[in-house]
């Protein structure tokens, strides 16, 4: 019989991460395999089947190699002792033995538009810390604060990762301090100038190494402004918008602005607009929008249609065309920040969609034909493609049809009309792309989604499984 406290550890610590990362990543699920000794049964807790596919990898780790077991346990003067990550496929991973557990490893989704893993590891990690704290302070007002912490991390994450880099490179004797950094760079990207969002790039360099840096122009000593100072440093980012020029900083105040080479292992802002990125070297570490810091490259996931694509048995040539033509439409709608509907149509003779016709198609193949066709997304309605050919053979066509199961009111008349044309057309793809940015592969009246929906559980209700009887009840 399983310790109930220890069962409400794991809940309390499993719903915050997912939450947490839900906030960071988009929807994310959660998992963890631990034994409570050495020479105990491993179990699983894996409430929605996350782990799900991945019983002959986990069976081959655990119950034949063991692995989890040539980790030495941390002793009274070792917190921890990391075991090496499962590189599970298209999951995250981060687990070791620790003082009040002999091994714990957890895992989440490994999305596909993810800028880095490292912040969601350093997330994982942290689970693993505060599941084996709780464990040894065995209070219940513990677990609320360790749940509520775990689900408002992205901040940390992005610090830990940063520093865990640094320290490889710069080493931990660093006069560059990260959260007072990530603070500036969320007030400055929330600042607006004359009605404009900032543009340009911020670089922090660690304060040994600002010499190194070619400057175009520096401000005197006693004339620099201070990092807290945000107002002021939003209006001199006007100076560095539209050139390669930065913004240089010692993360105390702005030196001057410096262009060509920065010196390694610095931390640049890249504010876009109403986002912007995080890069170390050649890492892009995160993004950051409305406030908060997000896992997201920002760039059209189009994984579906992808997959659509590769049930059509295309050549692999033209299935990269077509790719590559819908990914520049859909990412100029998200940038500029209207909506638009692609009819992929593969049909022979092409659907009879009413709008405005071309007397001579667009050949999408081309650049300048290509940009038109991006101009032309912005009018209302779709624009309906010759897949095959790669061809725009019309622009503000209305799709129509009859109602379907499925439809949601909440996604709007392009959605839910895409639903219905496509019901009634068995040979056209359709991707919308909402304004708000998300996007959505529509075939055979039904939305294509990489996995099915899933519904957060709070509580834990029965004590976790061994893993042989998980994995017994996987081929049963």
């Amino acid at each position: 019989m399983q310790d109930l406290f220890f069962l409400k550890c794991v809940d309390h610590i499993h719903g915050g991460l997912a939450n947490g990362l839900t906030r960071f990543s988009g929807p994310s699920r959660a998992a963890i395999v631990y034994a409570m000794r050495k020479d105990g049964p491993v179990h699983v807790y894996d409430p929605h089947d996350l782990l799900r596919g991945h019983e002959p990898r986990l069976r081959e780790l655990y119950l034949k190699d063991g692995f989890w077991k040539q980790c030495t346990r941390a002793e009274t003067r070792e917190e921890a002792v990391h075991c090496r990550s499962l590189d599970l496929t298209g999951l995250v991973s981060y687990g070791g033995n620790y003082r009040n557990i002999f091994h714990q490893m957890w895992f989440t989704e490994q999305h596909p538009d993810m800028c880095s893993t490292g912040p969601t590891q350093c997330w994982l990690e942290y689970a693993c810390r505060l599941l084996s704290q709780d464990l040894g302070t065995r209070s219940i007002l513990d677990l609320e604060t360790s749940s509520y912490v775990l689900q408002d991390f992205a901040t940390h994450a992005v610090r830990d990762h940063l520093v865990d880099i640094r320290n490889l490179s710069v080493g931990p004797d660093t006069g560059l301090r990260i959260y007072p950094l990530l603070e500036a760079i969320l007030s400055i990207s929330k600042t607006q100038e004359e009605g404009k969002w900032p543009h340009g790039d911020l670089i922090f360099v660690e304060p040994s190494h600002i010499d190194r840096v070619h400057y175009l122009a520096t401000f005197g000593e006693f004339e620099r402004p201070a990092m807290k100072d945000i107002k002021h440093i939003r209006k001199l980012l006007q100076s560095v918008e539209g050139n390669r020029h930065k913004l240089v900083s010692d993360g105390q105040q702005i030196v001057g602005i410096g262009t060509g080479r920065m010196p390694d292992f610095s931390v640049m802002a890249e504010f876009r607009g109403r986002h912007g990125f995080i890069r170390l070297q050649d890492e892009t570490v995160c993004s950051f929008a409305d406030g908060s810091y997000h896992s997201s490259t920002r760039k059209a996931n189009l994984v579906q249609l992808e997959e659509a694509l590769l049930e059509l048995n295309l050549d692999s040539n033209k299935t990269y065309s077509i790719m590559k033509v819908v990914g520049v439409l859909v990412s100029s709608a998200q940038e500029r920040k209207h909506g638009c509907a692609l009819v992929l149509d593969y049909g022979s003779p092409l659907a009879s969609i009413s709008g405005q016709h071309l007397e001579s198609p667009l050949d999408l193949k081309r650049h300048m034909d290509l940009e038109l066709a991006t101009a032309l997304a912005k009018v209302d309605g779709a624009l309906h493609i010759d897949m095959m050919y790669l061809k725009l053979n019309a622009f503000a066509t209305l799709l129509d049809g009859r109602a379907v199961a499925g439809e949601n009111r909440s996604r709007g008349a392009r959605f839910n009309s895409a639903l219905r044309f496509t019901a009634d057309h068995d040979q056209v793809i359709v991707v919308v792309v909402s304004s708000d940015r998300p996007i959505s592969v529509i075939q055979h009246g039904t939305e294509l989604k990489a996995a099915c929906d899933w519904v957060p559980r709070y509580q834990c209700l029965s004590a976790p499984p061994t893993l042989e009887k998980w994995i017994e009840d996987a081929v049963s």
